[in-house]
Order: structure tokens, then sequence, then C-alpha cells
């Protein structure tokens, strides 16, 4: 053989036998566990073969038609057909809305908004951690200490969710709002169950003058399927991953108003949004080098199938199905917070049965259950927070209705009722808990159940016929 195909062609499985391995068990722990983290889910056949083409090979910086490198035809072509399905994934007019697809992930995007409209220090208000709100949106600890670059480079004062309803509390963060006066007032979480008043957002961003972004990360795919409310109506700024609800690579994007602003008390006649130019040149060159053509291109091949009647379905299904959840764990007079969810998570309060959600992860963890701990309203530690969090688009994907759900419910209820008896004898600290696990026979039937009912439903991405490991 050529060196250049005994280097560039010859297949994972001979070039590097060991990483080929550990990717087949990965193959085999998704195919035999229930997946129940919210941010997670599973991609389509589809989207994984544009990931893993050529497209990776090839450098682009600036935005198509105007690139710092030449043989970008194709690129270009890609970069474009992806931006228009963006915008009619949301229904949105050319001529009032645009959308930069460069950024690598969510997170960036948020970083990329903040760098084009905001000075260094200015003053943001996004929802709190441990009410639901997200990392990027200027989270720091009660202590003090600035944990996320966004609290770093800029002045965050987070609003709260109601600690008795679980819901946002609109007139407090007003409240607050209209004393702090941010610039940038930021609507969108990680772990709220419920929807989002964007009208109200709207009239308090307007009385304190601040821009107004949502992160729509988390819901992306049931707003595109008008299965959650719509942020575009109200917004300046939506901002969004395409891997979560969306069933995309892991990409981000950023949609921003253009064309003339609505006539306003004090503001010049004739005024524009100037948020397009601001916005291209913080992705590229202020924060990222070259865009990653391949997830772009798989971002193309994903926003098409959104467009499809069989999304619509998925996303109506990936509502019922945590309903379905949280309806049967309240049945076991388990606390959810906010009483239910109208999203795709439920928010399950361990407190009151004495427990931490990092020992009920670790648990569901060595059955074959992945979900996530998650700080509630009141929690001070994050990683030793008071809840769970249970999402459902991943295994949607996968087929399942409301009642495997409830299924999937009784398995978590069997999971927590193991975790309270393994607490009772040995105790509450992590070294004594943890001896519990071992050889603990009640964990391993709980595992042999879990992953025969998981392996009995289909795959999405890719053959589990042609895997290496099944069983």
């Amino acid at each position: 053989m050529d060196p250049v195909n005994a280097w560039g062609n010859t297949p994972l499985i001979t070039i590097d036998p060991e990483l080929h391995d550990l990717v087949e068990k990965e193959k085999r722990r998704q195919f035999r566990g229930i997946e129940l983290i919210a941010s997670e889910n599973f991609t389509s056949f589809a989207v994984i073969e544009a990931l893993g083409s050529p497209l990776t090979n090839k450098y682009s910086e600036g935005m198509p038609g105007n690139r710092y490198y030449g043989g970008n035809e194709f690129i270009d072509q890609i970069e474009n057909l992806c931006r228009s399905r963006a915008l009619q994934a949301y229904r949105l007019d050319s001529s009032n809305w645009g959308v930069n697809v460069q950024p690598y992930s969510g997170s960036p995007a948020n970083f990329a908004v903040y760098t084009a409209l905001l000075n260094p220090h200015d003053r943001i208000m996004g929802l709190d951690l441990p009410s639901g709100g997200h990392l990027t949106h200027g989270y720091y600890t009660a202590n003090g200490k600035k944990i996320s670059a966004t609290s770093i480079y800029f002045e965050s004062l987070p609003y709260k969710v109601d600690p008795k309803t679980g819901y946002i509390d609109y007139d407090k963060l007003e409240e607050k709002a209209l004393d702090f006066r941010p610039k940038m007032l930021i609507c969108g979480g990680s772990s709220y169950p419920r929807d989002w008043d964007y009208k109200r957002f709207r009239e308090v961003a307007d009385k304190c003058g601040a821009l107004l972004l949502c992160d729509m990360a988390h819901i992306s795919g049931l707003v595109a399927a008008q299965e959650a409310a719509d942020p575009f109506e109200y917004c300046d700024i939506v901002t969004t991953t395409t891997h979560k609800s969306l069933r995309g690579p892991r990409s981000g994007m950023i949609f921003y108003r253009k064309g003339p602003k609505p006539a306003k008390k004090g503001q010049p006649e004739g005024a524009v949004y100037d948020f397009e130019d601001r916005i291209s040149f913080a992705v590229f060159p202020a924060l990222q080098g070259g865009p990653h053509n391949h997830q772009i291109g798989a971002l193309a091949v994903g926003l098409k199938q959104a467009a499809s009647p069989a999304f619509k379905a998925y996303a109506k299904q990936v509502r019922a199905n945590a309903v379905a959840v949280g309806n049967y764990l309240m049945s076991k007079d388990y606390t959810i917070v906010t009483g239910g969810t109208e999203n795709h998570l439920v928010l399950w309060d361990l407190r009151p049965l004495g427990l931490t959600g990092n020992k009920v992860e670790k648990l569901c963890d060595l059955c074959s259950i992945t979900l996530n701990k998650n700080a509630v309203f009141g929690d001070s530690s994050a990683l030793s927070p008071g809840g769970v969090r249970v999402g459902t688009p991943a295994m949607t994907s996968r087929g399942l209705l409301e009642k495997d759900f409830e299924q999937i419910a009784e398995f978590l209820h069997r999971a927590v009722t193991i975790t309270l008896n393994i607490q009772k004898e040995h105790g509450k600290l992590l070294k004594d808990f943890n001896k519990g696990l071992e050889n603990n026979k009640e964990i391993e039937q709980l595992k042999t159940d879990v992953e025969k009912f998981a392996s009995s439903f289909d795959m999405p991405g890719f053959s589990v016929a042609d895997m290496k490991y099944k069983d």
C-alpha cells in the first residue's frame, strides 16, 4: 500500500484498536442505558455522517463571500444553507432577523454576545444557578467567588425563583432590575421546568433600558416545533445550542434583530439595529478562529430534519413524557419543583427524603441510569445539591412513549428506595455510604432490569447489529 493510503485511508479499527474499542464500549453504554440528562440527546446517522465528513479539513475565517482564505465556494454555500434553514426553523423573516451559525457551542455563543454588545464591567441580570439558571449567565457563589467568566468580566446580579412555588418571581425581578439597571437582561435556563413570560421580561427590560437576551439552549427544539413560548416575538438576541432538544450536532447559534427599530420615545427617527456586524466581529476575530465546517454542515442537516412533521410529533412527545415522569413521581409522594413541568425536564427535590443529589446520581449510574445532581432553590453547594434533574429528549429519540417513561419513573423510585436503605444502614457520610454500594444485590438486579428494558428500543445514529459489544 502506498504511504498516502496506508496513513490516510485505513479504518479506525486498524489504525487505533484501543480507541475503536472505547468507542464501541460507549455505544454499548448508550444502547443499554437509560439516558435522562436533560441537556443530552441522540443525534441522527445523517448528522453523524456530516460530522465525520471532509468539511473538517477546511479553514474559512470570515463570513460567506468574505473569507480570509480561498477555496471556500462550497463552504459558503453550506453555511448559507445552514443560515437560511435556521431562520426557517423558527419562522423568521430574513429582513428582520439574522443568524450566525459559527459559534462552537452555547457558552461561546453567549460570550460572543456579551463581547459584541457590552463593555467590560457592564451590568447583567440572569437567573441564579440554584434557581435553574446557567453558569454563563453570570454565576458566583454565596461567598462571592466568581465561577463563570461572565461574572469575572461583567457585574452580575442574579434574579431568583420564589422559594415556596419554584416559579420565577417577576415582581422581585422587576424591583431588582429597576435598582440595578442592567445593560442586559437574560432569560432562559438549564433546569427551570416552566415556560418563560417573555412579554413580562420585555416590559422589565424596557423600564430599565436593558437589552433582552434569551438563551433557549434547552428548549430550542420545543420552540422550533411551537411546543414552547416564542422568544423571538419579544427578545433582541436569541442564543442556543443545537444538540439538546433540537437533536442536531454539538454547536451554537446566535439570532439577532436587524432592520429598523420600532419607534420609541427618546430614540432618533429611522434608527436601525446594529447587532449584525458587532456579533460577527465578536465571533471572529475577537473570540474564535476558523469555524468548524463539519459542525455547520451537520447543523444544516439537523435543521432540515427539525422542519419535518415527524419532529413536531417528537417535540410533543418529549413534553408528554416529561409530564408522565413528573406525575408518576408525585403519585409516590415525591416533591417535584413547581409541582410539574411544561417542558422537557422534571426537577426532583430530594431534601424532604434527607438525600443529596450526588448520592442518587451515583447509585443510578451503577444501575445504568444516567441523570445529574442539580441544585434546587436554597442549596448552598453545587457539588452536593438537594435535587436531581430528569430530562426526556434522549429517550424520546429512541421512541419511548408515556407508558415507557412511567416504567422509567418506577426504576427511579426503586433507585431512591435503595439509596435510602443504604444511607439508613451505613450512614450519611459519603465514605460510609459508598460501602453500601459494594456487592449490593438490589443494585445488581435493578441494573439487569434497566439494561433489559433499554436494549429493547431502537438506537438512532449507529447500527446496533454492527456493534462489537451488545450484551
